[in-house]
C-alpha cells in the first residue's frame, strides 16, 4: 500500500512556528499538508470568512466603530479597512516606510499628525476617514481607486486584493451579521472584576463617542449593559465586545437568543427563559 509521506520541509515549518510563537494562517501546501493555527484567533463569518488575531481584530473593530461614528457608509469602512490591511496587516506598527506609522502609515511630514497622534487607532482611522469624505463619487469607485486616493501609495492597485475580506468584515461589525465574530480566549484573563469592567466602558466610550448610548451603563463589577434600538445596532455592539475580549477581561455576552463565551469563543443559542428582549446587550466580566 502507498502511502503519501508529510514533507520534511512542512514539519519543520511547523516546528519554527511552534518555538517562534508565530501566529499563521492556515495555508494549504500544494502536497495536502495544512498546516496548524497557532496562537490566539478571531474568526468572522458573514457571507465569506475571515480569520484575525486577536490584535487585528480589535483594531478592524476599532476603525469600523470610528467610521460609524462619523455617519460614514459601509462602503467607507470596506475601504478603510482595506487600506488598513495593506498598509499595517491590522496592526499599529511603530514605523514603516521613511516617517510613515500606525495602522494607515500616514506620515508626520506629510501634515497627517504628530507620531503620537497617529499612533491613536482612532485618531488615525478618523483622519483617514475625513481624507475619504472629499474623495468624490467615492462610494461608486473600485476599493483600490479610492483608496489610492487618499493614501497616494506607490503601489496603487494593492488595496484591491483585499477588498473581498474587508466587505466580510464590514458586514459583521456594522451589525449586518448575526453572532458573526468569534474569538476563543483562553488562559488567565488580562483585567477582572470592577477594572474589567471600567475597561470596557472606556472603550466603548472612546471608539463610539456620541453613538454610544447614554444608557450604557456599568454593572458595578459584574461588567455592563448597552440599551440598542433594534437588532442591526446590538450586534454592532455584541460584535464590537469580542473583538475586545482578549484585553479587557470579557468572559460573556448576550443578545437576543444568542450568548458568546470567552473559552470556546463561540456564539451558541440559549435556552427560551434565558432569551433576552432585542433592546439590551449584556456583557460579563470574569470576576
Amino acid at each position: 500500500m502507498w502511502v503519501r509521506k508529510t514533507p520534511v520541509v512542512a514539519v519543520a515549518i511547523v516546528a519554527l512556528l511552534g518555538a517562534l510563537g508565530v501566529f499563521a494562517v492556515i495555508k494549504t501546501f500544494s502536497g495536502g499538508i495544512k498546516l496548524p493555527q497557532i496562537g490566539p484567533e478571531c474568526t468572522v463569518r458573514a457571507d465569506g470568512e475571515v480569520t484575525l488575531d486577536y490584535v487585528q481584530m480589535a483594531n478592524a473593530a476599532t476603525i469600523t466603530a470610528v467610521g460609524l461614528r462619523k455617519g460614514m457608509p459601509e462602503r467607507a469602512v470596506v475601504i478603510a479597512l482595506a487600506t488598513a490591511f495593506q498598509e499595517s496587516k491590522l496592526e499599529n506598527l511603530d514605523n514603516g516606510d521613511r516617517d510613515s506609522v500606525g495602522l494607515f502609515q500616514q506620515r508626520p511630514s506629510q501634515g497627517w499628525g504628530t507620531f503620537e497622534q497617529i499612533k491613536d487607532p482612532r485618531y488615525a482611522a478618523d483622519k483617514f476617514y475625513s481624507s475619504l469624505k472629499k474623495v468624490k463619487n467615492y462610494q461608486q469607485m473600485r476599493v483600490t481607486d479610492a483608496a489610492q486616493r487618499v493614501q497616494r501609495s506607490a503601489y496603487p492597485n494593492a488595496y484591491e486584493k483585499w477588498a473581498d475580506e474587508s466587505a466580510v468584515l464590514a458586514r459583521a461589525l456594522t451589525g449586518r451579521a448575526t453572532s458573526a465574530v468569534e474569538c476563543s480566549v483562553s488562559g488567565a484573563p488580562a483585567l477582572r472584576g470592577a477594572a474589567a469592567a471600567a475597561a470596557l466602558m472606556e472603550g466603548l466610550r472612546l471608539d463610539w463617542g456620541k453613538r454610544l448610548p447614554e444608557s450604557a451603563t456599568v454593572k458595578q463589577a459584574a461588567g455592563l449593559t448597552v440599551q440598542v434600538k433594534d437588532a442591526n445596532s446590538g450586534w454592532r455592539y455584541a460584535h464590537w465586545l469580542v473583538a475586545h475580549a482578549s484585553a479587557t477581561g470579557l468572559e460573556r455576552v448576550r443578545f437576543g437568543d444568542r450568548e458568546w463565551h470567552a473559552p470556546d469563543g463561540k456564539w451558541q443559542a440559549v435556552t427560551a427563559d434565558g432569551v433576552l428582549g432585542a433592546g439590551q446587550v449584556i456583557a460579563e466580566v470574569f470576576d
